[in-house]
């Protein structure tokens, strides 16, 4: 992700419910230092692993692909409407190619929520939803503890109002959303994570 905050905004609730069952490491850019500690504490509050690189470009992807060997990679849309985060995604799908062939991972790729779900194609069209009703309050808590940032004004209810549009089409309180995307070719073979 871009962001120290991204992770938590886009897939906390997720990466929350996922760590109970399998290690999760997040990948961001490193910022200033006060962004740094607040990405931590942050990642302790969701109970993941946390890689800060000063460096997210092809080269790096392949290298974080190849060292983790993660089932399932999460990232910005490739037409979000921030410049930062599509150039994560570039990043992603640059240096992902050579390092699935070596390693066979990640097996299935997503794309995660953006601004108010829209991108510059449009409304984000996420056919993957994900209940993180259990895990909601904790994915505000690790958001919150990005205090340098405009969270109770600005991330923090957009983020309330999208775990609640996306709650609501599955039937749940909270819910966060995902678009597959085709690694070489070919989707994921399965409706969830």
């Amino acid at each position: 992700m871009a962001h120290p905050d991204d992770l938590e905004l886009w897939a906390g609730g997720t990466l929350a419910l996922h760590a109970r069952h399998a290690p999760v490491i997040g990948a961001v850019k490193t910022h200033d230092e006060v962004r740094n500690a607040e990405a931590a504490a942050s990642a302790q509050a969701l109970g993941i692993e946390l890689e800060l690189r000063d460096i997210l470009d092809a080269t790096a992807v392949d290298e974080l692909i190849r060292r983790y060997r993660p089932e399932v990679l999460i990232t910005h849309p490739v037409d979000d409407v921030h410049p930062d985060h599509r150039a994560v995604a570039a990043a992603v799908l640059a240096g992902l190619p050579k390092a699935h062939i070596h390693t066979g991972c990640p097996r299935r790729l997503y794309t995660c929520d953006s601004y108010n779900s829209l991108t510059l194609s449009g409304p984000v069209n996420a056919p993957v939803i994900i209940d993180i009703t259990t895990t909601f309050d904790q994915k505000m808590r690790a958001l919150a503890e990005h205090r340098s940032q405009p969270i109770d004004d600005h991330f923090g209810p957009m983020a309330q109002n999208l775990a609640a549009l996306w709650g609501g089409r599955i039937g749940a309180s909270h819910a966060e959303a995902f678009t597959p995307v085709p690694i070489l070719g070919r989707l994921p073979g399965a409706a969830h994570l």
